[in-house]
């Protein structure tokens, strides 16, 4: 019996900013301290993603639009050094490409696929994220209509 192809669309995403806090104390609060005040001043954080400890350090990577990361870096900077952590790094030129559809991370098969396929399409992966309904790969800006492309013709959603 063929499986049915769980991939109904591709998104794109090119207002993004990422800001990641490096070396914050890997202890409890400290995730709340961050984005408690970022929530009180009306910046919606999407995307988050925080790496495993290491020495009790650890890296912590989120994204903003882009019109909300210098109100952001204005929030953050002060509470990681509160928290002593030695950098806040931020950048604009990224973008997210995601494959949207209910159950894909249910099946298998479906984040194989979409890494192979960016890679196949030499685009670099800086982040990955999943949900219930999506995958999605931030990338750099430039290579974003070479990723939908590509992943249209992946996931056979090509239109007639």
């Amino acid at each position: 019996m063929e499986q049915r192809n769980k991939v109904m669309g591709i998104a794109q995403d090119t207002d993004v900013a990422r800001i990641t806090v490096r070396g914050v104390p890997d202890r409890p609060g400290i995730a709340a301290s961050l984005f408690e005040p970022l929530g009180e001043g009306g910046i919606s954080v999407d995307t988050i993603v925080q790496n495993a400890s290491v020495e009790r350090l650890t890296d912590l990577t989120f994204t903003v639009s882009r019109s909300d990361l210098k109100r952001a870096l204005q929030i953050v900077k002060p509470i990681a050094k509160e928290i002593e952590a030695p950098e806040v790094l931020a950048d604009t030129h990224l973008a997210k490409v995601s494959i949207v559809g209910a159950g894909m991370t249910s099946a298998s098969g479906y984040a194989g696929r979409m890494f192979r396929t960016l890679f196949d399409s030499k685009i670099n992966i800086e982040l990955i994220t999943t949900s219930e309904i999506r995958i999605t790969c931030l990338i750099d800006e430039e290579q974003v209509p070479r990723a939908v492309k590509a992943l249209h013709k992946a996931f056979e959603l090509e239109s007639e």
